[in-house]
């Protein structure tokens, strides 16, 4: 199944990353470029090194001109995420690009790629979920509360899962179809951020 495969690559790229701890840590890939897997791990990479990207700006004792770097950060970040998405669902536009769809078919609300965003990052939410229940320095009222919420992730990323499957199962089948919009990311465009193209004049 797809989603069984894209939920142990993201689980292997969240472990790998925090063998490290660490955002500067480089990439190291383990599949081979241009097959999906490959794609899948960087694309959960990504979003890993963002999640610890939050958290340290979040800290109070942050020193602002740093803040001002990782939010710099982040918004490369997120643009990059865009891109990996976008290339996953290039991805599979090639792959289906065979099938014709029947009569009738109806397009989804959104694409393979963007619903396998929402899964990679219900895998960190899920990685660290399973930390804060297992931590020893809290009450158990914070880890019962924590377990609680851990089951409801879980139950997500199974409805999530089954959702992705029989969205891909429509395609391939032609009652659904694919179409892509090129995400167009404003504030880092200085041609469309009213504040960068401000300062031109």
């Amino acid at each position: 199944m797809f989603t069984e495969n894209a939920n142990r690559i993201f689980n292997r790229s969240i472990e790998e990353y925090h063998r490290w701890d660490d955002v500067d840590h480089p990439i190291d890939n383990p599949y081979a470029p241009g097959t999906i897997d490959h794609l899948l791990y960087h694309k959960n990479w990504i979003d890993t090194v963002q999640w610890h990207l939050e958290d340290i700006i979040r800290d109070p004792a942050i020193d602002p001109a740093e803040a001002l770097k990782i939010k710099r950060r982040i918004d490369k970040s997120n643009q990059d995420r865009t891109d990996m998405v976008e290339y996953v669902d290039s991805y599979l536009l090639d792959k289906y690009k065979d099938i014709t769809p029947a009569e009738g078919a109806r397009l989804n609300t959104e694409t393979p790629a963007w619903a396998i965003d929402r899964l990679s990052i219900l895998a960190l939410k899920i990685y660290h979920m399973a930390r804060e229940a297992e931590r020893t320095d809290v009450d158990d009222a914070h880890r019962a509360a924590c377990r609680k919420k851990l089951d409801v992730l879980l139950a997500q990323q199974a409805d999530l899962s089954r959702a992705i499957e029989e969205l891909i199962e429509d395609i391939e089948a032609g009652r659904k179809y694919m179409k892509t919009y090129k995400q167009m990311k404003m504030y880092n465009d200085p041609a469309l951020n009213p504040v960068l193209y401000g300062q031109k004049k």
